[in-house]
């Protein structure tokens, strides 16, 4: 991978890792939420299972949405139903300590979720077809290794935020009503999915 190549990936990583999407917005409730010890495993889940996505797309993945066209229906309908569920779980999150069922998304729920994340299929096809140096496995696994580079301190930011926003959200009423904001917000997130 060239100088040039790998400037523009990092560039590309950045802005979308960055900008508000399905993972940060819960990134952010979750360490509003529970803090940002409790949200480690849903932020590793987040990078971890976007990098293993983007290694399964760039070894060929993405082609069978192109062998089997009713496969990106079953995804998009898929995507929907399970974001609507995380939004009404998320509007509906109880308040810290006064609740104990309450807890943040798991190392493996937060893997499983890129698998039905619009932007992250978005990022990852995009990052392989653009920023794919040549063939081979240790090409895929680069681009996908400097993405993952750059996911991480983004996606940290906001549970820093959003752990920054919990001081602020003492009050049980205010806190919820974030939650509910944070809920429209991801319902919101689903609109590219619904007009293409």
């Amino acid at each position: 991978m060239t100088y040039d190549i790998l400037s523009a990936l990092v560039g590309f990583g950045f802005a979308t890792s960055i900008t508000p999407g399905p993972n940060n917005l819960m990134l952010m409730t979750s360490g509003a939420n529970f803090g940002f010890r409790r949200t480690v495993p849903h932020l590793l889940g987040v990078t971890l299972g976007f990098v293993f996505m983007a290694v399964l797309i760039g070894l060929g993945l993405a082609r069978l949405f192109d062998l089997w066209p009713p496969l990106r229906l079953i995804l998009k309908a898929a995507s929907l139903v399970y974001m609507l569920w995380l939004a009404w779980k998320i509007a509906h999150s109880p308040p810290p300590g006064l609740v104990e069922e309450g807890r943040p998304m798991t190392f493996l729920q937060a893997c499983a979720f890129q698998w039905v994340n619009p932007k992250a299929w978005a990022m990852g096809m995009t990052a392989m077809t653009a920023y794919l140096s040549g063939p081979g496995f240790a090409a895929v696994v680069l681009v996908a290794a400097v993405f993952g580079a750059v996911n991480l301190p983004s996606c940290c930011s906001w549970v820093v935020l959003g752990q920054q926003m919990r001081r602020v959200l003492t009050d049980p009423r205010h806190l919820r009503a974030f939650n509910w904001v944070m809920a429209l917000l991801l319902i919101a997130t689903l609109w590219p999915l619904l007009t293409h």
